[in-house]
């Protein structure tokens, strides 16, 4: 039995659920997403909340039941709440700057790296030099987070490069002087 798939989603005031065989489309006060979801699950409404029932017993039709439910569950309070990452540019001479939907990156190249956000997400840049990017669907927001990240990942002697908000850099020791 999954754990996460025995859980039922709530619904929140203001989101509208439409479920048609495999299809479940979610509208909400920030957006609309749509998803086609694994034939092996059902997915019933009931009383505010959506219940997740399994075709089977398979360790495989199990591990679609609570998977299926993380997804739809990240759709309703994407479309509810939204979902945001934060990535902070740390380096002499390292900045960020967002013009609509282009990201300019100064990290330590030759030029500018210029990084097209796709529709749905929206990034600001802060004056500390830290990225916030704000979308309704976290996994595309997760997904341009890591792309931004890969284009200079945090090297471990100075720290330098473009890492999430929240990680930790482990810092290694630098050349030591020979000593005869």
């Amino acid at each position: 039995m999954s754990r996460i798939g025995k859980q039922p989603v709530p619904i929140p005031a203001g989101v509208k659920i439409e479920i048609q065989g495999t299809h479940i489309k979610v509208l909400g006060k920030k957006g609309n997403l749509e998803r086609n979801v694994r034939p092996e699950i059902e997915i019933v409404e009931q009383e505010n909340t959506l219940v997740f029932n399994p075709k089977g017993t398979s360790k495989k039709v199990l591990a679609f039941w609570g998977m299926t439910r993380s997804l739809v569950n990240n759709m309703v309070v994407g479309v509810d709440k939204g979902f945001s990452k934060k990535l902070m540019v740390e380096g002499v001479g390292y900045r960020a700057s967002v013009n609509g939907n282009t990201l300019t990156l100064n990290v330590g190249y030759s030029s500018p790296v210029n990084f097209s956000l796709p529709a749905g997400i929206a990034a600001t840049v802060d004056k500390d030099n830290s990225i916030t990017l704000e979308g309704i669907d976290k996994e595309l927001v997760g997904l341009i987070a890591a792309q931004i990240r890969a284009i200079r990942k945090p090297e471990p002697y100075k720290g330098k490069g473009i890492r999430y908000f929240d990680e930790h850099i482990v810092r290694k020791v630098g050349k030591a002087g020979g000593k005869k």
